[in-house]
């Protein structure tokens, strides 16, 4: 195991990882920027190191810093969190190359599929269901086109080297797929720097599942079952749950275990997710992978009783999975909601600035993954998620049930949140149905 981990990350996320760094034993090194420097989570690690102004680009993903952070902290390993430096490659490289363990898998194996046209090669190879579209990066307007033709419209454009709704575009005729082409290519330019695109079928209908999955160096990967993300918004994902609802139990198994063929295929040790979409005949294609721990890990550690993050931190120090997936089961229903710091009436915006009233709920099945307290000043430099209210019952019913009277507890203020948006959702009538597609939340705040 690792004497010293440095967290190249803020936030919540770098608090869950001090916590898993102390259960393990391990001494957790934080960076931060100067909005940073009155987080009260640095105050639980060994030690902090500020990295730099407030900008991402001179802090948190500026890698000679986050290095050089290390080299001064003696460390064995960088655990780069979610976001900023989690997913790339060259990172994880230097990492290596400064005989630096980064937690999380190889830079080969992110390569392979943390590049979304790579990620469809070896899904492929995996005989994993993969969207019809092109076999690579497109070349120019008319090899767009023709892929087009081929497959039918509507179809999605989309960035090979990054997501979050960057450098996407859906196209319904050829018309607009010539014009979004170079839209989207400049920003996925300006957001991942490679603007190189492809292009899938859009599913018009499609809800977004995914399976959490776990590798180690030993050749071993195993699935944590399914999550239902997809209520979201701009392709930002707001609830996310698990099990997924109404999803039929063979189709589960199948897109579950195709999951962790696609991560033993590709050697890959960590946490990852396999994302999919699900058309109306619950038939799954995978979507992309994501090669780092998720936002939304909390909902399967409530249902299966893995802590993920301590099993990343296991299988990078080179321990096998205490786990075969006989041992995984479901247990009962848990769901997340995202606390963002924005007005969801004024087409949320952004509410930074400081918290004079935080008030978080409790009582049985109720867990807060927040790094903030009263007093907390929420800065504008970066995301705007303040925690994350997740709770477990034996069914969805009840966790709805019980989600609702703990965000009737949760009160934050005098900055507005999406809690109010949140207890909004947990009275739809559709919502509570189950079975809501990735555009419900957009066509219910139309």
């Amino acid at each position: 195991m690792f004497r010293r981990i440095l967290i190249a990350n803020r936030g919540e996320i770098a608090l869950r990882i001090i916590r898993a760094c102390r259960e393990l034993g391990v001494e957790a090194v934080c960076v931060y920027s100067t909005a940073d420097k009155d987080a009260p989570y640095l105050k639980l690690a060994d030690r902090a190191i500020c990295i730099g102004p407030a900008p991402a680009r001179e802090s948190y993903i500026n890698i000679p810093k986050i290095i050089a952070a290390a080299e001064i902290a003696d460390v064995d390993a960088i655990h780069p969190g979610y976001g900023f430096l989690s997913e790339r490659a060259d990172f994880a490289q230097i990492c290596r190359d400064c005989k630096i363990e980064f937690i999380g898998p190889s830079p080969e194996a992110m390569a392979k599929l943390g590049d979304k046209v790579e990620c469809k090669r070896t899904a492929k190879a995996a005989k994993v269901p993969i969207f019809p579209g092109s076999e690579g990066a497109i070349e120019d307007e008319e090899e767009a086109v023709k892929v087009a033709s081929e497959i039918g419209y509507p179809v999605i454009i989309k960035a090979s080297a990054g997501g979050g709704g960057r450098g996407m575009k859906v196209c319904h005729n050829e018309a607009t797929l010539r014009t979004n082409l170079r839209i989207a290519s400049q920003e996925a330019l300006a957001a991942f720097g490679n603007g190189a695109v492809f292009i899938e079928k859009f599913l018009e209908h499609a809800r977004h599942v995914e399976v959490q999955c776990l590798g180690d160096k030993h050749g071993h990967a195993i699935h944590l079952f399914e999550r239902d993300c997809s209520t979201q918004r701009r392709h930002q994902k707001l609830i996310e749950e698990a099990p997924g609802p109404l999803i039929d139990r063979k189709k589960r198994d199948a897109t579950c275990e195709a999951a962790a063929r696609l991560i033993k295929t590709a050697e890959y040790s960590g946490a990852a997710t396999v994302e999919f979409l699900m058309d109306e005949k619950q038939n799954f294609y995978m979507l992309e992978v994501n090669t780092r721990v998720q936002v939304e890990h909390p909902v399967t550690e409530m249902i299966t009783g893995v802590d993920i993050v301590k099993m990343s931190i296991l299988v990078a120090s080179g321990e096998p999975l205490p786990y075969k997936q006989k041992d995984i089961e479901i247990r009962g229903h848990a769901m997340e909601c995202r606390i963002n710091a924005e007005d969801p009436e004024k087409n949320f915006m952004p509410c930074a600035g400081r918290i004079t009233t935080f008030e978080p709920p409790g009582g049985p099945g109720v867990r807060l993954d927040t790094h903030v307290v009263t007093g907390y000043t929420v800065p504008p430099n970066y995301d705007s998620m303040i925690g994350k209210l997740i709770v477990h019952a034996d069914d969805r019913e009840q966790c709805m049930n019980r989600m609702a009277r703990a965000l009737r507890e949760f009160n934050v203020g005098p900055i507005k949140t999406t809690i109010p948006l949140h207890q909004r959702l947990m009275e739809n009538a559709d919502f509570r149905k189950g079975g809501v597609d990735i555009h419900y939340l957009e066509r219910l705040l139309k």
